[in-house]
């Protein structure tokens, strides 16, 4: 497994520390992507934060939340200002972003979207985001990647 991707050159590039944490990939996870994430690292779910990929009216939206929680799609649409919000089809998720589903970061996205992120992850010391790739994680403290990502920060979802 490469440890280098798109993410992680680009915040090489800004200078943010980050670690890595590869982990044992299973695509047929029951418990979602995520949450097998945080199992398998031993962290607690609500550090482990999946990346999302949505459509708010007709732009296209990347929302950031913690493994054990759900988007909530009317959230998020206020947040951004629109009126309706979707979830995105994993093809276009992945055209869009340039990353397989369960390894897709918010970080170097092939076509950079805005991205929100649930505000009840800043309140951690660290976080921890997919890197770009199934089964490597990194960790980074939540506004490190707020501040790289131009990112918004809202109540975005629920238990």
């Amino acid at each position: 497994m490469s440890k280098a991707t798109r993410a992680t050159r680009q915040l090489d590039a800004a200078r943010v520390a980050y670690r890595l944490h590869p982990y044992d990939f299973d695509a047929d996870a029951v418990a979602g992507k995520g949450m097998h994430a945080a199992q398998s690292l031993g962290v607690a779910p609500e550090r482990v934060l999946k990346t999302l990929m949505a459509w708010v009216d007709e732009r296209a939206v990347c929302a950031v939340i913690p493994s054990d929680r759900q988007l909530q799609l009317k959230r998020l649409a206020a947040a951004c200002g629109g009126k309706s919000a979707r979830m995105m089809e994993i093809a276009e998720a992945e055209r869009r972003s340039g990353y397989k589903v369960g390894g897709i970061s918010p970080f170097a996205q092939q076509r950079p979207v805005p991205v929100w992120i649930e505000s009840d992850a800043l309140a951690h010391d660290s976080v921890w985001i997919n890197a770009g790739q199934r089964g490597l994680l990194l960790e980074i403290a939540p506004q490190a990647a707020v501040a790289v990502l131009h990112a918004e920060a809202g109540a975005i979802s629920s238990d």
